[in-house]
């Protein structure tokens, strides 16, 4: 399922997302508070990361919050507004400022892991296209802080924001794998110890000499740290490890790019 930004009217759009108050607000105890854009996006977004993007409407956030759905659309005009403003508001979780002292290299690995970790937390978001931008404040303030860190590098504009790209499809990539992992079981009924244990053994049958037909996929899989340290299960474990792998490989790369400017 793909969702595209901007498909309410630009201009409630915008003047919603840049409104005054954007900034995330932390809940207070007492009676229960009146409607509001921020209690109807904080809700919508308890409803994305409960039951997933498919299940958002504008009646299942009325009943979390319970009021009907009608009642909401004096605040959010529709649904397509409604998701701008989640997104935006859910990016407001990630760090503005990352520690440069040990140069950017360390400091783009802190991104990279944060910002999967994010992804994981609201797995809805990466089902949000990249291909238009929100253009919220929280989302250039995400970009600012990324642009920040790359600027350490010394890579003229034009290649930094190529560097910006390539870090962004990494680690959404990366984190939608896992994000599929872990919905499968749930999707399927069949967990993924049952699904690979089922296949797996019966390729030799199938595919008689599959491993002399395949040499070099039996020899990437010739060195397994599996069950790590960490008690991770078989594919989050293998997830992880490819992650920081690629991640060390795209820090090399921008690495050799900076020393030829």
């Amino acid at each position: 399922m793909v969702v595209y930004a901007g498909q309410g009217d630009a201009r409630r759009s915008m003047a919603l997302l840049w409104r005054d108050g954007q900034q995330r607000r932390e809940p207070r105890p007492g009676p229960k508070p009146g409607l509001s854009v921020d209690v109807i996006v904080d809700a919508a977004i308890e409803v994305a990361d409960a039951e997933g993007m498919a299940a958002l409407s504008m009646r299942k956030v009325g009943e979390r919050l319970g009021r009907t759905g009608m009642a909401l659309y004096t605040y959010v005009p529709s649904k397509g507004e409604l998701v701008d403003l989640m997104y935006d508001r859910a990016m407001a979780e990630l760090p503005a400022e990352y520690d440069l002292s040990g140069g950017w290299r360390p400091a783009v690995a802190a991104w990279a892991e944060r910002t999967r970790a994010f992804y994981l937390r609201h797995p809805w978001i990466l089902q949000v296209s990249q291909a238009r931008p929100v253009l919220g404040p929280n989302e250039f303030a995400a970009l600012e802080t990324l642009v920040g860190i790359l600027r350490a590098t010394g890579l003229r504009p034009g290649r930094v924001r190529g560097v910006v790209a390539l870090l962004y499809d990494f680690v959404r990539g990366a984190a939608r794998t896992v994000a599929e992992s872990r919905q499968a079981p749930s999707e399927t009924g069949v967990s993924d110890e049952e699904w690979w244990r089922a296949r797996a053994s019966l390729l030799e049958e199938v595919a008689p000499g599959f491993a002399g037909r395949y040499p070099m996929a039996r020899w990437v899989e010739s060195e397994d740290d599996w069950p790590g340290e960490d008690g991770e299960p078989f594919l989050e474990h293998r997830t992880r490890q490819a992650f920081r792998t690629g991640l060390e490989v795209v820090l090399d790369g921008i690495e050799a790019a900076a020393r030829e400017t």
